[in-house]
């Protein structure tokens, strides 16, 4: 049986989230199954990436919507759309549904996100969900019977480095530059809380409502001690969580939360919202906060900042956290969805 899935998004450098579960799960199949024959779809203007890196079993197809995949019996749509083809068995991923429900994008890109979600979830044979929170969202937002869906989380990398890091006085947050990060109230309950020589590293492109933010860290009494960093590459990412001694994350949503399982896997003590599916991610190895509280951000980062001792616990909570989250356990749930639908 050939398998095909859409690659469109393990493309290129600045990958998204969608984009790393996307290289993840597409590599991880191809190492762990050999024996299975994979076809990559992509998209056109993803299209010119799509030559390197590929494993011996599995082939390209490139033009996802006109592609013939007739000897395909089942597609997996790896970002919660399907081509517009049907296939005799499908299986689409949904990692979130935030667009649906606040003001985070346009309205024209909510438009078009709500026509796609939709048509994918009514057509999917099965619907894996990255957390209990979206697969909650699937069902009551999209009309998704909870027999059509399936949970299988997110992962994360873990480093191989000998020796413990030389933390700094630095607290990092990782992702896009946008309102949905909740980053304005981030940077007013640092510059409320964090005394010099302590430093903000804002690590993320721009997106919806950047330049607010923007003007928010300009204006900030700390914005000497406030660094944005824009989209960073793997290699200084890595640097930044070796040096980081505090990962804050309040977000208001998120359909699972990468950045914080990357954060316990290096060893960096968490903070993060209360809401969404975060909760779901951190368990109970981290501080969570109301992210519609300044205040609360603020005392979590006064307890976080003055206590040593609490960072350290949070540290070895989080590392035994992300290690419940390997990115095998996540291809081999997948593998066990395409069984599933096997005929």
């Amino acid at each position: 049986m050939t398998y095909a899935l859409d690659a469109t998004y393990s493309t290129g450098d600045n990958l998204s989230g969608v984009g790393v579960y996307s290289r993840e799960i597409l590599h991880g199949l191809a190492r762990a199954h050999p024996e299975a024959r994979f076809t990559w779809c992509y998209r056109p203007h993803r299209l010119w990436r799509a030559f390197t890196g590929r494993p011996p079993n599995a082939s390209l197809r490139p033009l996802l919507e006109n592609v013939q995949l007739f000897r395909t019996r089942l597609f997996h749509g790896l970002n919660q759309r399907l081509p517009a083809r049907r296939f005799t068995r499908s299986v689409c991923t949904f990692h979130d549904l935030f667009v649906l429900t606040s003001d985070y994008s346009t309205a024209e890109f909510r438009r078009r996100f709500a026509q796609q979600a939709r048509e994918a979830a009514s057509r999917a044979d099965l619907v894996i969900c990255v957390s209990t929170f979206t697969a909650a969202q699937v069902s009551a937002l999209l009309g998704v019977d909870s027999g059509r869906l399936r949970v299988i989380p997110h992962g994360t990398r873990f480093p191989t480095r000998a020796g413990s890091p030389r933390r700094e006085p630095l607290i990092l947050h990782v992702g896009a530059i946008q309102h949905r990060k909740n980053l304005s109230r981030l940077v007013a309950a640092f510059e409320r809380c964090a005394p010099s020589p302590w430093r903000l590293a804002l690590a993320g492109s721009d997106g919806f409502g950047a330049a607010e933010i923007h003007r928010r860290i300009a204006a900030s009494r700390a914005s000497d001690r406030i660094d944005v960093l824009g989209w960073v590459d793997d290699n200084a990412l890595n640097a930044l969580y070796v040096r980081a001694s505090i990962f804050a994350f309040p977000s208001l949503d998120e359909g699972f939360g990468i950045p914080v399982l990357e954060a316990m896997a290096q060893g960096v003590p968490v903070l993060s919202s209360n809401r969404s599916a975060l909760p779901e991610a951190c368990g109970d190895a981290a501080l969570l906060v109301d992210p519609l509280s300044e205040d609360d951000i603020a005392h979590a980062l006064t307890r976080l900042i003055a206590d040593s001792a609490l960072r350290g616990r949070l540290a070895l909570a989080g590392r035994a956290r992300a290690e419940q989250f390997p990115w095998s356990r996540a291809v081999a749930s997948t593998w066990n969805v395409y069984r599933e639908m096997s005929p």
